[in-house]
């Protein structure tokens, strides 16, 4: 009884949070609680310390980030750099499994030093020693199974530099909400990549990132109504047919 009671408080605590939510818009999660906001807000320890004479800092061709023709891509902790998706994937798979067996199995005791004769007696009408047992088993199974996918998905995502790593690798994240009407779509893409990986329009493929983890879908009135209800989903869990 009280795991029963308790599953009817947990139910009225999710359906009061849900009440709660009617007639409201999704809120969207503050940017200066993520982890983009303080590789930004905080300096990175510097590699090196080397100081060029003001003349040199001013000059036009010194080769830095701020000269005419420096690499503005991203190299360290904070800076930014866009994320470019362009997923467009196809697959298809099809199986068929074909199996059958038969067999048959028979043994007999006709003559032993008359002992069968002997324990046929003491055994009902028509049945005898000389066919002590006979079997015969046969199975067949057949299966056909087919996946067919497709996927297309074309995002451009800011990303920050979280973390430069002693490989010189770099840690990125990146997350992008938009809200319409009752509906947040969320973007979110995180990983490694390299350096020399980024272009020189500070762009990189997701095909590079290491380790990529990349999420898009929502929050809202369309996407509650889209979920099976709680009661569902833990029926489906637990009921074995």
């Amino acid at each position: 009884m009280r795991p029963l009671i308790l599953i009817l408080l947990a139910g009225s605590l999710i359906a009061c949070q849900r009440l709660e939510n009617v007639g409201k818009v999704p809120g969207m999660t503050p940017v200066e609680d993520g982890d983009e906001f303080f590789a930004m807000n905080s300096a990175a320890m510097p590699d090196r310390l080397n100081r060029q004479p003001p003349a040199q800092e001013a000059s036009l061709w010194s080769g830095t980030r701020g000269s005419l023709l420096g690499d503005r891509r991203a190299m360290g902790r904070g800076d930014i750099l866009t994320v470019v998706i362009e997923i467009d994937d196809k697959a298809e798979i099809s199986n068929t499994t074909d199996r059958s067996r038969s067999g048959s199995d028979k043994m007999g005791i006709p003559n032993l030093g008359g002992i069968p004769q002997r324990i046929d007696r003491h055994m009902p009408d028509g049945a005898s020693m000389a066919n002590a047992y006979e079997t015969n088993s046969s199975s067949s199974y057949q299966g056909d199974g087919s996946v067919a996918r497709k996927e297309k998905l074309t995002l451009r995502v800011a990303a920050t530099v979280l973390d430069r790593l002693q490989s010189g690798v770099l840690r990125i994240q990146g997350s992008q909400e938009v809200r319409v009407n009752y509906e947040v779509r969320e973007l979110l893409v995180s990983g490694f990549v390299r350096p020399e990986d980024i272009s020189r329009q500070n762009e990189i493929t997701y095909d590079k990132i290491a380790g990529a983890r990349i999420s898009y879908g929502g929050r809202g009135q369309i996407t509650d109504v889209q979920q099976p209800r709680y009661g569902q989903q833990v029926a489906d869990v637990l009921l074995p047919f």
